[in-house]
This record gives structure tokens, C-alpha cells and sequence, in this order.
């Protein structure tokens, strides 16, 4: 089984990345996990970017950390080690995108995962600190205890966005076995 253009949602995410963002860019990764996004989006906004990186555990924060090191990316990426509901506290500045894969580290403690509560008083702090025409991603796996919680929790506070200054558009796969993860992309609109 091979596909070319819709084959997981990992590599739609990176589409996303790729199409949006931009060298110059201020973006944030709420849950660096494993790095790979944090280091993509490091090479994308290039040395006149900067990167937020957020992960609760050292372990998540040294593997980014060493992936960055690999790719000399580490001066334009701030690697914070605490909740992403605390991003403005650390952020004083607005992003042009932001991205979040929920659920637990790949590879790591699998009972260490995101929480609905905190996840959704993190996206509220992160649309207020989105630009204009600024993109949220949010990958919500569901394939793990609480997972399918956090999904419809993030869902309902999606949906009761103003439409006026919000549009959002959920992406599913409707014939996966397994729980395949679920990709909500956020617009902010130009008119605030």
C-alpha cells in the first residue's frame, strides 16, 4: 500500500509547513516530542526566524536539542521546558504559526501525555498571540487512554470559534483502522 499524496497525516502537516512557513517567521512548537517538527521549522524560518519549542519533559527537550545540534539550528530555536499553557509567560511576541501533536512522546513514557485542560488553555493563549492570517495546527491522537477525552475537548472549544475571525478545518482519514490521528488547521482572519 503506497500513497503519493494523502498518506499520513504527518506528511500533510509537513506540507503545511513547508507552503506556510517562511524565512523571518516567529513560530511556536507547543509539544517538541521528538524534534522533528521543531527542526523543520527551524530550517524553514531560517537564521532570521525564531523558533519556540515547548515539552514538559527533559527528555523531549535534550532529544530536540540534539537534533537541532545536528543541523546547526539550535541559535534560532528557545527550547522551554515546561507546560505549553504557560506560552506568555515565555512568548512576548506574536506568531506567524503554531503547531501541536497531543497525546504522548513517541518512544516514551506512554502514561506522560498531553491533558484536555491544559491543551485548551494553551490553543486559547496561542490564538491570541497568532498574527493575522497566522496558522494553528493541531495533530490530536486518539489511539491512547484520554486521547479520544482531549479530541473532543479541543473539538468543542474549535467549534465555538467566531467565524468572523476564526476559520477551522478539520481532517480526518474515514477509512483507517486504528485511530489515525486527527489534523485541525486554524486561520486567523485579517479583519480583527
Amino acid at each position: 500500500m503506497s500513497y503519493k499524496f494523502l498518506n499520513n497525516t504527518v506528511l500533510i502537516t509537513k506540507s503545511y509547513i513547508d507552503s506556510y512557513v517562511k524565512s523571518g517567521q516567529v513560530v511556536l512548537d507547543a509539544t517538541v516530542g521528538n524534534g522533528n517538527d521543531t527542526a523543520l521549522l527551524a530550517e524553514k524560518v531560517g537564521s532570521n526566524g525564531k523558533v519556540y519549542g515547548f515539552d514538559i519533559q527533559e527528555h523531549a527537550i535534550q532529544k530536540t536539542k540534539d537534533l537541532l545540534n545536528r543541523f546547526n539550528f539550535l541559535e534560532r530555536v528557545e527550547l522551554i521546558k515546561d507546560s505549553h499553557e504557560n506560552i506568555q509567560k515565555y512568548i512576548p511576541c506574536k506568531l506567524d504559526f503554531i503547531i501541536y501533536n497531543l497525546g504522548y512522546l513517541p518512544g516514551g513514557n506512554k502514561s506522560i501525555i498531553t491533558k484536555a485542560s491544559s491543551t485548551i488553555k494553551s490553543i486559547h493563549e496561542s490564538l491570541e498571540l497568532l498574527n493575522n492570517n497566522g496558522l494553528l495546527l493541531i495533530n490530536s491522537y486518539i489511539g491512547h487512554e484520554n486521547g479520544l477525552k482531549e479530541k473532543n475537548a479541543v473539538e468543542n472549544m474549535l467549534k465555538s470559534l467566531n467565524q468572523k475571525k476564526f476559520n477551522v478545518l478539520k481532517n480526518t482519514f474515514i477509512n483507517q483502522k486504528n485511530h489515525p490521528p486527527i489534523l485541525y488547521i486554524v486561520e486567523k482572519s485579517s479583519d480583527l
